[in-house]
Formats: C-alpha cells, sequence, structure tokens
C-alpha cells in the first residue's frame, strides 16, 4: 500500500494537494509549526469537520455491515478429527525424527483438512499435494534407511518431513505465481525463492500456496483471479492481508507453518485477525527475492519476510532457517531472563481523526499483559508516550512514496507502461475491469501524495528518523514495547474502505525496521481473536520471541476456529 493522507499547508501548494492541506491542517493542529493565529483557528474547524466526518463514517460503516451481515450464516468450519492437526510444526518434526509419526501420514492428513475447509474459507490457490506426498515417502524411507542418527537429523534438516505453505507472491517451481494479478494468472513459477530454497534444505516440504490481495497493496485477500478468502472464526469477516490467504489457513490447521512478508503490517494484521503468531523480523535479515511486486532501493529495507504459527514455539527455529548466514546478526541463542526486560506500553497513537478508536476489547486484553507481567515478574513496565506516533500513518506513507519504486499503476500493468485509472474505473462499472477497486483507488491515493522534493515529504521523512532515534534510546537492548496491532478486531468484508488509514499501527514498524512479534490473546466479544504487538529494537528479535512464548504460556495462544473430536 502507497498512498499519503497529508500535505503542508502553503501559498504555493497546487490545487491537486487541495484534499492534502486540509487534512494535513489536522494532523499538524498540536505542531509547533502551527503558531500562527489564523492557521491555528482554520485547523481547529477543519480538525472538527474530519472528526465528524469519520466519525459518522464510522457509525454509519458499523450499522449498515451489521445489517447486512446479520443474517447471512455465520458457517463453521468442520470439526479438527485427527491429533496430527493439533501438534506444532516442531512437535512434528521430532515425531517423523522418532519414527513416532511417518512424514507421508502427516502431509495426508493436512492436505485432508485443506480439502475439507478450503471450499469454505478460499485460502489455498495451488498446490503440489502430489509431489509433496511423494516426497515425504522419500522422507520415510530415509529414516527406516538409519544412515544418519537422531542428533544429525535434527541439526542438519530440523523440520524434515513437515509440510509448510506460502503465500501466493513468492516464487514456487511448478505452482502458479500470479501475486493477484489477472494479467500473472498463467505464469508459473521456474524456480524456488530464497526462503523456500532454506525451507527445504531444512527437510519441510512445499504443499500449497495461498491467497493474496491484488499484488499484495491492501489488507483484505481478494482478488480476480482467486476471489476473496475468509476469516475462518466468522466467514462473514476478513483475513487481512497481504498474508491473509497464509493466516486464515494456518488459523483453520490447514498447515503446521507458514511464510509471509510484511511491508505494511502484512504478516501481522492478518496473524491478528487470524489469531495466531506472525513475526516480523528486523529489517533485511530474511531474504526478499524472488517475490511479487520487487521491491527496490530503500524498500528493500521496508519489506520483510518471515514466519507464521498456530504455535509460538515454531517461530524461532523457523527464524533460525529462514535468516540463513545472517542469523549470525542475531542474538537467538541468548538466554533471555523475562524479570530483567524492561517494559512499555502504548493504548493508541492519539487521537488522529483518520485512526478508528481502539476497541475496549483490545485496551482490556492488553491491560491484562500489563497486570500479569508486573504481578508475575515485578518487572518494570510503564506507560510510553511518543507523540509521533500521532503521525503514524503520514510517515509511513512519505517514506513509501520516496523510495523510488515504480508507481502503482505501472505494477498493475506489469510495468509494462501504465494502466489508466480513468478507463479502469468506467470498465469496472460496467463489470469488464481486471483489477479490484481497493486496487483502483490505490493507485488514485498514490498520484495525490506529493513528490519526495515536496515540504511536507522531507519534514514528516526526518519525524520518522527522529521517531526511530527516540525508541531506539527508549528500549535500549532490554525494552519491549507492546502496542495494539489494529484499533478493532476483524472487521466485516469490504469495511476496509470506509476506515482506509487503521493499518498504519502495525505499518509504521516498517519503516522504523524494529522486530516485533503478533501475539494472540484470546476471542473478544464479537468471537473474533484479540491480540497484541511486541516491539524490540533492532536485532533484538530475541526479545519479543521470548515475551510472545510467555503471553502464549500465560493466556493459551491459538484458540481453535473449530471443534475438536480427536
Amino acid at each position: 500500500m502507497s498512498y499519503c493522507a497529508c500535505a503542508q499547508i502553503s501559498r504555493e501548494s497546487s490545487k491537486t494537494y487541495f484534499f492534502l492541506n486540509l487534512t494535513y491542517l489536522v494532523v499538524m493542529a498540536t505542531h509547533k509549526w502551527c503558531q500562527e493565529e489564523k492557521v491555528k483557528i482554520l485547523t481547529w474547524f477543519v480538525g472538527l469537520f474530519l472528526n465528524v466526518l469519520f466519525r459518522t463514517t464510522e457509525i454509519f460503516s458499523n450499522v449498515i455491515f451489521w445489517l447486512v451481515y446479520r443474517n447471512k450464516e455465520k458457517i463453521r468450519l468442520p470439526a479438527i478429527d485427527n491429533s496430527i492437526l493439533l501438534e506444532s510444526a516442531t512437535c512434528l518434526a521430532k515425531k517423523i525424527r522418532t519414527q513416532e509419526i511417518t512424514s507421508e501420514e502427516v502431509v495426508k492428513t493436512f492436505i485432508r483438512r485443506i480439502k475439507t475447509v478450503n471450499p469454505i474459507i478460499n485460502c489455498v490457490v495451488d498446490n503440489r499435494f502430489d509431489l509433496a506426498l511423494e516426497e515425504a515417502r522419500k522422507v520415510d524411507q530415509l529414516l527406516q534407511s538409519g544412515q544418519k542418527d537422531e542428533e544429525s537429523l535434527e541439526i542438519e534438516t530440523p523440520f524434515l518431513g513437515v509440510p509448510f505453505t506460502i503465500k501466493d507472491c513468492f516464487s514456487v517451481a511448478g505452482l502458479h505465481y500470479t501475486s493477484g494479478l489477472v494479467k500473472r494468472k498463467d505464469i508459473i513459477g521456474k524456480f524456488d525463492s530464497d526462503v523456500v530454497i532454506l525451507m527445504k534444505k531444512a527437510g519441510a516440504i512445499m504443499l500449497a500456496i495461498t491467497n493474496v490481495p491484488e499484488m499484495c497493496m491492501w489488507w483484505e485477500s481478494v482478488n480476480n483471479v482467486y476471489g476473496r478468502s475468509r476469516n475462518p472464526y466468522d466467514v462473514n469477516r476478513t483475513v487481512g492481508g497481504s498474508s491473509g490467504g497464509e493466516a486464515g489457513l494456518l488459523a483453520a490447521a490447514g498447515s503446521p507453518f507458514g511464510i509471509g512478508s510484511d511491508i505494511g503490517g502484512s504478516i501481522r494484521l492478518p496473524a491478528f485477525f487470524n489469531g495466531i503468531f506472525g513475526h516480523k523480523p528486523t529489517s533485511g535479515i530474511v531474504s526478499n527475492h524472488e517475490q511479487q511486486p520487487v521491491a527496490e532501493k530503500v524498500l528493500q529495507s521496508y519489506l520483510v519476510t518471515g514466519p507464521m504459527s498456530r504455535f509460538c514455539s515454531d517461530l524461532l527455529p523457523m527464524y533460525r532457517v529462514l535468516a540463513g548466514d545472517k542469523v549470525k546478526q542475531l542474538k537467538l541463542d541468548e538466554k533471555v531472563s523475562l524479570s530483567k526486560i524492561r517494559y512499555f506500553y502504548m493504548e493508541h497513537f492519539g487521537k488522529n481523526p483518520l485512526l478508528s478508536r481502539v476497541h475496549p476489547d483490545l485496551k482490556k486484553a492488553q491491560r491484562k499483559v500489563v497486570h500479569h507481567i508486573r504481578g508475575t515478574y515485578n518487572a518494570s513496565i510503564q506507560k510510553l508516550k511518543l507523540p509521533l506516533l500521532y503521525h503514524a500513518m503520514e510517515m509511513w506513507s512519505v517514506k513509501m512514496t520516496s523510495a523510488g519504486n515504480p508507481p502503482f499503476v505501472a505494477e498493475l500493468a506489469m510495468r509494462k507502461g501504465q494502466i489508466s485509472l480513468v478507463v479502469e474505473f468506467l470498465k469496472f462499472c460496467i463489470g469488464k475491469c481486471d483489477h479490484t477497486l481497493y486496487a483502483l483507488a490505490m493507485g488514485f491515493l498514490e498520484k495525490l501524495c506529493p513528490p519526495s522534493s515536496h515540504p511536507l515529504s522531507v519534514k514528516m521523512s526526518a519525524m520518522c528518523d527522529e521517531l526511530r532515534l527516540q525508541l531506539q534510546k527508549v528500549l535500549g537492548d532490554d525494552g519491549v514495547l507492546l502496542v495494539p496491532p489494529h484499533p478493532t478486531a476483524a472487521i466485516y468484508h469490504n469495511q476496509s474502505l470506509t476506515r482506509p488509514f487503521n493499518f498504519a499501527y502495525v505499518a509504521i514498524f516498517n519503516v522504523l525496521g524494529f522486530p516485533v512479534t503478533q501475539v494472540p490473546l484470546g476471542l473478544g466479544s464479537c468471537g473474533v481473536p484479540l491480540g497484541v504487538q511486541v516491539i524490540g529494537n533492532l536485532h533484538n528479535d530475541h526479545l519479543t520471541l521470548a515475551v510472545a512464548a510467555e503471553l502464549e504460556r500465560a493466556f493459551g495462544g491459538w484458540v481453535p476456529s473449530s471443534p475438536i473430536t480427536c
């Protein structure tokens, strides 16, 4: 996603930035730059107007979508009828190594589960089931031969025989490689991306690819190639994006673990909406090679690839594999004393009119975490104020649009020219457009963004750099920050169009570069998952993962989205 929600007030500003100028008045209302009395008065009126506009839109949105979906059947997923589906990938790997179960049995079990749940949630878009079964049989033959001892197998191939899945923006040899774009619907991956190669080297078996938004540029996984993915806890609600199909499949126990990518919260937001764990690594650790759209120049440092699973115990060993040679830059083997960590938390980013208010369910869940840490470890936990996070959306937008990548309308044309937004919108109105409304809106909003040389871009970029330094100083080498991943739990399908900026709660940490682990915290009043982000300083991924493991122990982690009959 690449768009901006603000612009600088100046006599020289063009009419193109009129809306952005008005919004900028709001977001800068308390800043020292707005000192002139006339500007302050105008700021107050525009702020009032946008507050009323966004809050009214939100209220009507909640009422309308509730009316639309209230009588729709809430389909419950078929029961989990095999205990293999309830095991972590790490546990399955151990049982396969010790020949307690066979790899073929594990792969068959997850294939059956996918065939059972996918007609309902539409998360898997292509598979290699037959090849996966062949590879599983070879694993079993290797184990039966006794050529290698258990210790060697654990060191060399820690996930031997365990199936995994990945989102449809990574190249996988022999599978479709569309990234949700109709123009790419017939493209087949010629070779494996770096992360797939690393997982295979670790013994894991590639099983299937999962759904994404069009060119991964929205936070609802729907496109005109494969359609819409649905939340396993409530099929009327979103799985998020862009790793939404992956998160939905994992939550439905359709895969032991998977790989996502994240440039604006695309691992963490789906993980939150679907009640699983997801880790956004420190920038620059895991390879992004061979995924679409291609991130170039500075954008490479904002895009990260990372692990996703129902169980926190899978994240660290999987991350160790994905990091490859760069694992040496991390401290994953360092023992963490939870009582010696300094904890900070924030309940919201301020009353920015562009962002929804944080729901009481999420505040309550986070306060339980605060009370648990304080009571269990007698640790220091402090409520933190970072005023610059009020501008999270604007800072992310400016950093993204000034990163040097081709515009989104060029990505939609596969970088062979650019699509015409006017022509495509007219085609959309008569049902002849290959693109989703989300993609067209993204292209339009991107055109409203000021160039990197605009005074606003310069100011916001400097603020982002200042925020990074502030947070680095606060966290040091022993601190973590708890932050909501989104103002609400999973919303209804299409409702994201009425609150498009709420992903700022996750996106800002991409341009800051910090590692973040998304942790599930049970179900809320609407029956869908709650959660919290755990943020650490650069290369302190081991701290966020350790805290996530403790919160899983204390609050139960993943909650099955279907009955258990085994």
